[in-house]
């Protein structure tokens, strides 16, 4: 009886809500148009407003580049030209990097960068197959096939794998 009150008191009440009336953008009341509507008379039952078709739909007002920006003929900033410091930072955050062995040429794979926490999964390689130069530097572990280095400490840690009969090395800085 407790369920189907609550269910009752649902379904009971079937007021139509109408949905909140649409703005247009700030800078589509500056755009030459017909006037606003105005308000109904006072005597008049308040208008319930309807979805608002494709032809209410107002694109959104094209703002020009700022000032200091230079543009090209078309009016687009051309692209960004590299720095004189050098090329953008490529070492990873504290992420996972996964290596699967039987899509990965290794040879092709010469060293990588992460912070520290940042974890090498080598996939598809048998136990202790995978070496490390500097273990103070690792933590390591193996299941199934799946060889997890994470490296917890700063420095530059050389990774041994093998594959095809060759020991491939990829140097791996922490940061």
């Amino acid at each position: 009886m407790s369920v189907a009150l609550p269910l009752a008191a649902c379904a009971g009440g079937e007021t139509s809500v109408a949905p909140l009336p649409v703005q247009p953008p700030a800078a589509a009341s500056r755009s030459p148009g017909p006037p606003p509507a105005s308000a109904p008379p006072a005597s008049a039952p308040p208008a319930r407003p309807s979805t608002p078709g494709p032809s209410a739909v107002v694109p959104p007002a094209r703002r020009p580049p700022p000032a200091g920006a230079p543009t090209t003929t078309a009016g687009r900033t051309p692209p960004a030209t590299r720095s004189p410091s050098g090329p953008p930072s490529t070492c990873h955050g504290a992420v996972r990097h996964d290596v699967v062995l039987a899509e990965t040429e290794l040879a092709l794979l010469r060293s990588l960068c992460f912070a520290t926490g940042g974890v090498l999964r080598i996939i598809g390689i048998g136990p202790g197959e995978v070496g490390v130069d500097r273990e103070e530097l690792v933590s390591r572990t193996y299941e199934a096939g799946v060889v997890d280095i994470r490296f917890v400490r700063p420095g530059t840690v050389a990774v041994l794998i093998p594959q095809g009969g060759t020991t491939h090395t990829v140097t791996v800085v922490v940061r």
